[in-house]
């Protein structure tokens, strides 16, 4: 079904740690929501300068309300710091679901869900519809401390297994989940990664997922100002079925892409083999 635009009231507004967290009532969002989406939220208020809105991954969707859906963010710039400052039963305009949703295995498979920082938050609604299918879901979380490790008691809840990182060492193992994740592949006997975080992690566990030949569906966190595919600001070097490299949109043809299919190394760039690139001359690369 097509997103849609609602003025909605918004339910609770909480901290978690360094993050906030907050419930918006959106029942067309709600009934249209799948794991992996995201919503766009108009911040500053109606006379403000700020025109684009600010995309959040969608981490709960409840049937409270008519339907409800739950965000988490940090507080960084101007317009999520505005964010942060609405109360209870104000109003916030908001789009979605919006975005590509992880695809989910017809068979029961064995899966291992990576997320770094609040990047995990789109992971548990996945989890939930992992474990309806019969599959078995093991978490990797990490952060930078313990502060900024979001979800981690969800993924206890949640998992057969939650293993938990920590740059400082404050909680769980010091260092980062792609230092365990190679002993969790190999004791939960994976068959496919999901993941959600920063590029470089991203990129990291798909290159070990190709060590082990597991496929990774990965979550892309990259800025979108429009988020509906019109700007052409949140595009991505991604190659296709027939080896030609494409300027993709993450907002439209993500948030999720194959992670064998990202030219990670080239985010941020118009490689000069992608299609349409100046001197592109055509043909599979």
């Amino acid at each position: 079904m097509p997103p849609v635009q609602v003025r909605g009231q918004i339910l609770t507004s909480r901290r978690v740690d360094a993050y906030h967290a907050m419930t918006v009532v959106a029942p067309g969002i709600a009934e249209r929501f799948k794991p992996g989406q995201f919503v766009g939220v108009a911040v500053g208020g109606e006379e403000t300068a700020m025109l684009l809105r600010r995309a959040f991954s969608i981490y709960d969707v409840r049937s409270d309300y008519g339907g409800t859906v739950e965000f988490v963010f940090a507080a960084h710039g101007k317009g999520t710091r505005w964010l942060a400052e609405r109360r209870p039963r104000d109003q916030v305009d908001v789009v979605g679901p919006l975005g590509r949703p992880y695809p989910l295995p017809r068979d029961p498979v064995n899966c291992v869900l990576i997320g770094g920082g609040y990047g995990s938050a789109p992971l548990f609604s996945l989890a939930d519809a992992l474990t309806g299918r019969g599959c078995r879901v093991d978490f990797v979380l990490g952060a930078a401390s313990a502060d900024k490790l979001f979800g981690g008691l969800t993924a206890r809840r949640l998992g057969r297994t939650a293993t938990l990182t920590t740059d400082d060492g404050t909680l769980g193992a010091r260092g980062m989940v792609t230092d365990v994740l190679p002993q969790v592949i190999e004791e939960s006997q994976a068959d496919v990664l999901y993941a959600c975080g920063p590029m470089g992690m991203l990129e990291r566990v798909t290159e070990i997922g190709r060590r082990y030949g597991i496929p990774a569906q990965t979550l892309v966190e990259e800025s979108m100002a429009c988020g509906v595919g019109v700007c052409m600001t949140c595009v991505l070097p991604v190659r296709g079925d027939d080896g030609v490299t494409r300027m993709l949109r993450s907002c439209v043809e993500g948030p999720v892409f194959r992670g064998d299919r990202v030219r990670w190394r080239d985010v941020g760039t118009i490689p000069f083999d992608a299609l349409g690139a100046p001197g592109w001359k055509g043909g599979a690369q």
